[in-house]
């Protein structure tokens, strides 16, 4: 699932994903948007995900509960340019974790062709990032969808 603030890139981080395609044009996504992807896991495996962009924010009033009902994973996006994105990121990661305690949770910064490497810097300071984006370019975001699947499948592995 991609949950996160409007605006933060989560749709465009989706399409490029699933069909390696980028749009300057802003279109709010008006309530989940779904698809699948088959990739390929680090020992050989394949994995198909089924990826959920969900709209607007994490928020309990504005995503309704049953979308996040047997979420495995979450890419919780930011953007790097508006740091009114970073500011209910401890809050909701928190609301997450409560709500999904085995979920695998990555904290994404997206936009990164749009930032300096100090600014980077700074929010790497200040947040446990797993992983900086760009939805635009490409760069990080096959990487980050596979870094989520193999810690999915590796937490559905006996011991």
């Amino acid at each position: 699932m991609l949950a996160g603030n409007f605006g933060v890139g989560k749709t465009s981080l989706f399409n490029r994903f699933i069909q390696d395609v980028f749009d300057e044009r802003y279109l709010t996504t008006i309530g989940v948007k779904v698809d699948s992807k088959v990739v390929a896991l680090d020992n050989g495996e394949q994995l198909k995900l089924m990826i959920w962009d969900i709209a607007g924010e994490v928020s309990q009033t504005k995503v309704p509960q049953t979308y996040w009902l047997g979420a495995s994973g979450i890419l919780y996006v930011f953007d790097l340019t508006r740091p009114t994105t970073f500011e209910r990121i401890d809050d909701d990661i928190a609301f997450l974790k409560k709500k999904l305690p085995d979920c695998v949770i990555k904290l994404i910064g997206n936009k990164k062709d749009l930032v300096s490497s100090d600014r980077i810097e700074e929010v790497k300071a200040k947040f446990e990032v797993d992983a900086i984006t760009s939805a635009k370019t490409g760069e990080q975001v096959e990487d980050v969808f596979l870094a989520l699947a193999n810690d999915i499948y590796a937490q559905t592995q006996p011991m």
